[in-house]
């Protein structure tokens, strides 16, 4: 089904860190630009409640596959997904060779961790603003169980094992929980498509990582946005907590009875937001 959203889109073909990102744009060249960045196993199509709305009219959206994941290429050494900087660069090398003009960045889960790399790495001269979406910020075994939830946890051994059906079983689970109420069937499958087509050993290079973003967090200039669902078990409503404890510009947009996905889960209040957001973040 075509939405009545649709705009053309195009397709880029992005080198970051030594590695060929597929990356996707919508809506106007000339408009201000928001670049979408998906999390752990996800894919660009995540966004699709996104790019499929009245957001295309308004807006220059960009979304793209992660290292690894998706149609972007999967580098075998390990150091490609635990190193900081490759995703800092990969970061960078959008928006310089998309020639985006001060985007906000809009980080799901996982992307919280390369949201901060990037801003470590590059600065903030260059973004005009920053929405953590279920927002990932601090990555240790302190935060086990206090920052990181139990529809992670439960299923990052089966989704990073080296057995195929154990894989299936975790990720089917991971999608389920990614949401407060079922998704309808549709959504699901496609989902599930998504997260399934990332490598194991991708997703278990990705939480070998030990990160803690508070030197970033504490630092930021730019306008912050800290969007989380209050039933969310994958990232805890602790950690958005932490990010506005932490970050002096951040402002809260909790939603009640909704899970990690709010983006997903009610996309016209998201969309409303993140499009109100990125106008008073762009105003000198």
């Amino acid at each position: 089904m075509v939405s009545k959203w649709s705009t053309e889109m195009k397709i880029h073909s992005v080198i970051g860190g030594g590695v060929k990102l597929h990356v996707r744009e919508w809506g106007k060249a000339d408009a201000p630009a928001i670049l979408f960045i998906h999390g752990w196993s996800q894919n660009h199509l995540c966004w699709h409640k996104q790019y499929e709305s009245e957001l295309a009219e308004a807006f220059r959206l960009v979304a793209f596959d992660l290292r690894g994941h998706g149609m972007s290429e999967a580098p075998e050494a390990h150091e490609q997904y635990t190193e900081p900087k490759p995703w800092a660069d990969d970061i960078a090398a959008i928006v310089g060779q998309l020639g985006l003009d001060r985007p906000v960045l809009v980080g799901w889960s996982y992307a919280g961790f390369i949201i901060c790399d990037y801003v470590r790495v590059y600065g903030q001269d260059a973004i005009a603003g920053i929405n953590f979406v279920g927002g990932a910020v601090t990555l240790d075994r302190a935060a086990f169980g206090v920052l990181i939830g139990p529809g992670f946890l439960d299923h990052m051994p089966g989704a990073t094992a080296g057995d195929f059906p154990s894989n299936v079983q975790a990720i089917r689970d991971f999608v389920q929980g990614c949401t407060a109420r079922p998704l309808p069937r549709n959504e699901y499958e496609v989902a599930l498509c998504w997260n399934i087509v990332v490598a194991p050993r991708v997703r278990a290079a990705l939480v070998t990582r030990a990160i803690n973003s508070d030197d970033v967090l504490a630092i930021l200039e730019r306008p912050v946005l800290m969007t989380q669902g209050r039933s969310d078990t994958v990232i805890l409503p602790a950690m958005g907590d932490h990010i506005l404890k932490t970050c002096p510009t951040s402002t809260a947009s909790w939603y009640p009875e909704t899970g990690h996905a709010p983006f997903i889960e009610d996309s016209p209040r998201f969309n409303r937001e993140l499009a109100d957001f990125v106008r008073k973040a762009r105003t000198p």
